[in-house]
């Protein structure tokens, strides 16, 4: 499950028509009830899980594609999009009040994905989000992919579990399983 520059072009060219705007408004809406200011999605692609968000937002995203990171900036030019790595997250501790993943954590290889829970809770000043495909056992989906147990992945860190369920089909249609943590 290393990174694969091909693949990730060729799903940055196909991400547009991934585009939920439900999704978008829902974690728009989420960041916004908890009181939130600013936002970082690990692995943000072209930014579409971003583009609802107001100018009242520091709104980050950070992957390591730079052809996805082209469009991202196209198209939502008053983020700050990032080249970086989930391991080494390009950011002060505690200084981004939702951190939060789509469908990432699915596509990293073990150590990858302890390396940036652990980053991911550094820079956390409030909340992190996963919204991954889900099976209790983790096991691999297909060569690129694993079902992940993103609750269990937590256990180890000072966090409280806010949600752990899976999303309804009206919002994400292959209902990943939602966890939304707060960082204590």
């Amino acid at each position: 499950m290393g990174y694969n520059e091909v693949f990730w072009d060729k799903y940055s060219d196909e991400n547009e028509s991934r585009y939920n705007e439900e999704f978008a408004k829902f974690v728009k809406d989420l960041a916004t009830s908890l009181r939130c200011t600013s936002v970082l999605e690990v692995g943000c692609g072209t930014g579409i899980d971003l583009r609802l968000f107001p100018g009242t937002f520091q709104v980050h995203g950070i992957d390591l594609n730079d052809h996805a990171l082209e469009i991202a900036k196209e198209k939502l030019g008053v983020a700050n999009f990032k080249k970086g790595s989930i391991a080494e997250l390009p950011f002060e501790d505690a200084s981004v009040d939702f951190v939060f993943t789509h469908g990432l954590m699915n596509y990293l290889d073990d150590e990858t994905l302890e390396k940036g829970i652990a980053e991911m809770f550094r820079v956390s000043g409030k909340y992190i989000m996963n919204c991954e495909k889900f099976e209790e056992a983790e096991k691999r989906i297909d060569e690129n992919q694993k079902f992940r147990n993103m609750q269990g992945r937590w256990t180890n860190y000072d966090v409280r579990f806010v949600s752990n369920v899976d999303m309804h089909e009206d919002i994400e249609p292959d209902k990943p399983r939602f966890t939304l943590l707060k960082k204590l």
